[in-house]
C-alpha cells in the first residue's frame, strides 16, 4: 500500500507539468490541418488519429522521458511520505544514495549508487534520442 501511495502522489505532482507541455504541443498544431481534414470527412477520432496524435508524438516522447528521469530521482516524496517505507517497500536507488551519503556518511557508496542512477538516466535518454532520430519528419 505504501508503494501505491508514493506512485499516486508522484503522478499527482507531475500532472501540471505534463499538461503544460501537452497543451503547448496542441497549440503548435496548425488549425488549417483540421479544416482540411474536415473537408475530407475526417472529424472526431479520425482527426485525432491522423492529425493530433502524429503531431503530438514528439511532445509525448519528451513527456515520457522526462517523467521516467524524474521518477528515477524522486527522493523528497518517498522520504516525506514513508521514509523508505515499511520494510524498505518504497526504497529506490535515489533514497539509497541519500541514506548512504547523508545518514550513514558512507560517501563513496552513496556516490557509486548516484553514478548508477545517472547511468540509468543516460540509457533512457539515449533510447529517446535514437527513437526520435528514426521517427519520420513531418
Amino acid at each position: 500500500m505504501a508503494l501505491r501511495s508514493v506512485i499516486m502522489v508522484n503522478i499527482w505532482i507531475g500532472i501540471p507539468f505534463n499538461v503544460a507541455l501537452l497543451y503547448g504541443g496542441l497549440q503548435g498544431i496548425p488549425e488549417e490541418r483540421y479544416e482540411a481534414a474536415a473537408l475530407d470527412g475526417a472529424t472526431g477520432w479520425r482527426a485525432f488519429r491522423y492529425i493530433t496524435w502524429p503531431a503530438l508524438r514528439p511532445v509525448i516522447n519528451v513527456v515520457l522521458v522526462l517523467g521516467v528521469i524524474y521518477t528515477l530521482k524522486v527522493v523528497d516524496i518517498i522520504l516525506g511520505l514513508t521514509g523508505g517505507g515499511p520494510a524498505n517497500a518504497t526504497q529506490t536507488l535515489a533514497t539509497t544514495a541519500y541514506q548512504d551519503s547523508f545518514i550513514q556518511f558512507s560517501f563513496g557508496q552513496g556516490a557509486a549508487v548516484s553514478n548508477l542512477l545517472i547511468a540509468i538516466s543516460l540509457i533512457f535518454a539515449v533510447i529517446y534520442l535514437r527513437a526520435s532520430r528514426r521517427s519520420p519528419d513531418e
